[in-house]
């Protein structure tokens, strides 16, 4: 199917780009989550009249992500969970318990933004872990996270 990039889609295109992709991509992503449309000739006639408008709404978002990525980069983030005298953690940190503690210290972050290239956390210490506010914006933190008496 033919479509109509109305945001930068990683692995895909950039804004504006008409771009094939398997129909099923478009029709259950790409098309819900407002990424893009149909390039029938009156969408893409009506993309480029608005073209500005959303280049300049993309470039904002942008610049946002870029300010919030300089503000986390080098972060360090604490995170207790029980622990047994080995440093083997009774469960895991996963992406959403290390966005809910960004969120607490005034980072709001989707938890599909953390990655964990390794999978969860299932031991005491210090992990790098990347942090994907935009396609373009990744910064990287540090998760400590440390064992409480169980």
């Amino acid at each position: 199917m033919q479509v109509i990039l109305l945001e930068k889609v990683v692995n895909v295109g950039n804004l504006g780009d008409v771009v094939k992709v398997k129909d099923g991509y478009a029709r259950n992503f790409l098309i819900p989550q407002k990424m893009a449309r149909r390039a029938t000739s009156s969408a893409v006639a009506e993309f480029e009249a608005k073209r500005a408008e959303l280049e300049k709404a993309a470039a904002e978002k942008l610049a946002a992500a870029q300010a919030q990525g300089d503000k986390l980069s080098g972060m360090t983030v604490t995170i207790s969970q029980k622990a047994g005298v080995d440093g083997r953690l009774f469960g895991s940190v996963t992406n959403f318990d290390i966005a809910e503690a960004l969120s607490k210290q005034g980072f709001p972050v989707e938890k599909s933004a953390v990655r964990l290239p390794t999978g969860p956390l299932k031991t005491t210490g210090e992990f790098p872990i990347a942090v994907a506010l935009h396609t373009d914006v990744v910064s990287e933190i540090t998760i400590a996270v440390v064992g409480e008496a169980a």
